[in-house]
């Protein structure tokens, strides 16, 4: 272990001696510290420089099957006993669960089980105010530098993050990660004659700062993706195919993930409930939750109670083959975990997803465009409608009209609506586009038909 993984290990260590010694049956706590860097930039003048660190220690604790959880920012030892005394002292007073406990033991993983996924990248955790500025400078010149019609801009914006965490249990698991990730965007704005703005963007963001793509890259594609929507329209009303381009796709399948919770399921708060080993989307459809991918923003070598992290196949060839649990879920579903587990800062754990991957298929992007007789293509959505007890979705849209196999011309304000069982079912075409800038990811597909409100 680093000296940091070190001395946060010996921070929950401590806590954990101390919740035993004050009664606790059990007491599994959570250390951790970050720094962050922030910046933005518009027209080339700087905008926003934030810099900060943070640190967190949680506490989960039982007295049998009575549960609480606190947390602190305080890692002084009075703060660390008033943390202890607080969570023994919320358990007294919490109602049993015949649900809650600790994992089994004998499922918790150990430190010559875990591989090295390499999240950590010191280039990144070095990475100045100065420089961010200028790499988010870089990127919008590169963008409006373009077209002559690019004349504003909503800004560019570079940021990282770097930090370490660990698990300390009273079952007897002790384990520490540390973790970078950085992002740049860019947002250029387009104006037609007749004085209507568009705004396009693109984004490259990973683990590692060699895996990023380049400034001028970022900010040129911002700007062919600005450009192409002006002179957007609206279509008529219609049932016809949608593209979803990936980014849009990882849209949809984030509301997937929301809804193979175990959380959810024992809930009855998805429309997913009891259906096991039954068909939820084409047979082109494959989507694992895989957190052993080296470098990948969602990677981890073990889950938030301890237990070995593990690639789980969601849904297999268009079945649903599981839900994602963790030890709670599991027992009240009566299932085993799936390794699922996330542990808050807080202390308190739940389910979910890792690294959440449509896997993708055969065709290129552009051969699906060129298949498609007419349809649209969605490179953005607006507003949040989605009901995950029913699976009824309906999103503002935009991207562009396809007229045999060619895009014909830009889309906006126009609605796409269909129950999400219904559009998983009628995924007809993947695409090979796959990207891992963050940790749910799809490549683009294309829905057989939807219902499309224009004018």
């Amino acid at each position: 272990m680093s000296e940091r993984l070190d001395r946060l290990t010996e921070l929950a260590s401590q806590v954990v001696d101390k919740a035993r010694a004050a009664g606790a049956d059990t007491a599994e706590a959570v250390a951790g510290d970050s720094f962050h860097l922030s910046t933005r930039v518009r027209m080339g003048d700087t905008e926003l420089v934030e810099e900060a660190g943070s640190r967190s220690l949680g506490v989960r604790v039982m007295l049998g099957q009575q549960v609480a959880v606190t947390y602190t920012s305080d890692t002084s030892a009075e703060g660390v006993n008033r943390l202890v005394e607080d969570a023994v002292d919320l358990a007294r007073l919490a109602q049993a669960d015949e649900f809650a406990g600790p994992p089994d033991p004998s499922l918790l993983s150990t430190s010559d089980q875990h591989i090295d996924l390499d999240t950590f990248d010191a280039t990144i955790s070095t990475i100045e105010a100065a420089e961010a500025l200028e790499e988010a400078r870089a990127a919008e010149a590169a963008a409006l530098g373009h077209d002559p019609r690019l004349t504003n801009s909503e800004g560019a914006g570079f940021s990282r993050v770097e930090g370490g965490r660990v698990l300390v249990t009273s079952g007897g698991f002790v384990a520490g990660s540390e973790g970078t990730y950085a992002s740049l965007s860019v947002r250029p704005i387009a104006q037609q004659e007749d004085g209507k703005r568009h705004t396009g963007s693109d984004w490259t963001a990973r683990r590692h700062r060699d895996q990023m793509r380049s400034p001028t890259e970022v900010g040129q594609e911002a700007a062919r993706r600005t450009l192409q929507k002006l002179g957007a329209q609206k279509v008529k009303t219609q049932s016809a195919p949608v593209i979803f381009e990936r980014d849009a796709a990882a849209s949809i399948l984030g509301l997937l993930g929301g809804c193979i919770m175990g959380s959810s399921i024992w809930r009855k708060s998805s429309y997913l409930a009891e259906r096991l080993e039954t068909r939820v989307a084409s047979d082109m459809v494959t989507i694992i939750d895989d957190p052993l991918i080296p470098r990948a923003p969602g990677s981890r070598a073990y889950d938030g109670e301890g237990l070995l992290a593990r690639k789980n196949v969601v849904v297999e060839d268009g079945v649903l083959k599981t839900y994602l649990l963790d030890s709670y879920c599991g027992r009240k579903l009566d299932m085993p975990s799936t390794a699922s587990a996330s542990r808050r800062s807080s202390g308190g754990v739940g389910p979910t997803t890792s690294n959440f991957i449509l896997q993708p298929g055969s065709s290129s992007f552009d051969a699906m465009v060129k298949d498609t007789k007419a349809g649209l293509m969605v490179t953005e959505m607006m507003g949040f409608g989605f009901n995950g007890v029913t699976g009824d979705f309906s999103r503002g849209a935009a991207g562009f009209w396809i007229e045999n196999g060619e895009i014909a011309f830009p889309v906006s304000e126009v609605t796409i609506s269909l129950n999400l069982n219904e559009l998983l079912q009628r995924i007809d075409c993947v695409c090979d586009d796959l990207d891992l800038r963050s940790s749910v990811v799809s490549p683009s597909f294309r829905v057989s038909e939807m219902t499309i409100a224009g004018t």
